[in-house]
């Protein structure tokens, strides 16, 4: 019967298991370790980026409004006829009270001349009859029938007479006309629309400003306004109007303002953006809106600092000088004026900060800037053709 083995073989043999393992878990390491040195450093990444300022800003509120005329109507008739005449070409300026059209009133100036007669007859049979009755050869009754016969053949007259001169369209008002398609000989119904008239050496604009800014609004209040008709050109306006009404469905109240336009180059039609100036200058830390990523969860910025003093050794180009290393943090951006945005918290000034390139980094990236072509970071920004 075979002898089974001391404690003492069994421990050994354990020992030997156990320094066998350690021995293949060293040489494993050691591998790994040289595998870690030989693998190639990450490349730096080349991106733009600016240190960030204070800057001074004047609060502004915008809106969109659309340009309206002082005075503006479609030319229209209140009566059928037949153009005769047509008194202006299109585009022409006018004087209140000009003549435009003249209508085909041929039959009903006769009828005017028929009720005039029979008028002025009325006038002569009331003259002898007063003469009569003061011989008292007729009453008092016929008199009082001759007088109520005059004013009525007077009122017919009248009557006729004012449909006479609606034959004779004429300007309501000074002003610009636009173009006409109508032509002498043509029909006209009631209401057709002949030609606009607009007055516009000065403008309204109307826009709408949130309920909440209501408080900052006052009769007087100078703003700017712009158009992209004429690129990097303002003009000068001011409210004259704000409306006593909130509007139920958007909150928000309508205001009016009104802007010179000497040279005509604002229509109405015309949408325009609105800038009011708002409150006393304020100081924000200021970046290009490119430097800011928003994300649901918040709006963050990529900081550039030197690498951690145990790394600058790793961390460094082939002229020996460190690479910069990307880190980011969350900010809480404000109002925004052209390129720029003001960034409230999360950022000092002077800190250096990613303008592009951002797509590319993480934390602990090395970073090479390279400012060549830059973001816009313009406070007032004008379209450029190239």
């Amino acid at each position: 019967m075979a002898k089974r083995p001391t404690t003492k073989r069994m421990l050994i043999m354990v020992g030997l298991v156990i320094l066998l393992i350690a021995v293949l878990a060293f040489g494993k390491f050691l591998q790994i370790k040289k595998l870690i040195a030989s693998a190639p450093k990450p490349a730096a990444q080349v991106v733009t980026a600016v240190k960030a300022a204070t800057a001074e800003w004047q609060p502004q509120l915008t809106s969109v409004g659309t340009l309206a005329p002082v005075r503006g109507v479609d030319v229209t008739t209140e009566i059928a006829g037949l153009v005769r005449e047509v008194r202006f070409k299109s585009g022409d300026e006018v004087k209140a009270g000009q003549v435009l059209f003249e209508l085909n009133a041929d039959s009903d100036i006769a009828q005017l001349r028929a009720l005039q007669a029979n008028a002025d007859l009325a006038a002569t049979t009331l003259k002898r009859d007063k003469l009569q009755l003061q011989a008292q050869a007729i009453s008092q009754a016929q008199v009082d029938s001759d007088e109520a016969d005059l004013k009525a053949k007077q009122a017919l007259s009248a009557q006729q007479k004012a449909l006479v001169d609606k034959k004779t369209i004429r300007a309501p008002f000074a002003g610009k006309l636009g173009i006409t398609a109508v032509n002498p000989g043509q029909y006209l119904n009631p209401g057709d629309k002949l030609v606009t008239l607009q007055t516009i050496d000065t403008v309204y604009v109307d826009f709408f400003v949130p309920q909440k800014q209501l408080a900052s609004l006052s009769i007087g209040q100078k703003l700017n306004l712009t158009s992209d008709a004429y690129p990097g050109t303002g003009f000068a306006a001011k409210v004259t109007s704000i409306s006593p009404k909130i509007d139920a469905a958007t909150r928000n109240v309508q205001v009016q303002a009104t802007v010179p336009n000497a040279k005509r180059q604002l229509l109405p039609g015309m949408f325009a953006n609105v800038s009011l100036e708002q409150g006393e200058l304020k100081k924000y830390l200021t970046l290009p809106q490119t430097a800011i990523t928003y994300n649901p969860y918040g709006s963050t910025v990529f900081l550039l600092s030197p690498p951690p003093a145990d790394a600058k050794d790793a961390m460094k180009d082939d002229k020996g000088q460190a690479y910069l290393v990307a880190q980011q943090v969350f900010v809480t951006t404000g109002p925004t004026r052209g390129d720029q945005v003001a960034i409230l918290t999360g950022l000092k000034e002077g800190q250096t900060v990613v303008t592009s390139g951002q797509l590319k980094l993480k934390n602990g990236t090395p970073v090479i800037i390279d400012n060549k072509v830059v973001p816009a970071n313009s406070p007032n920004p004008t379209p450029q053709e190239h």
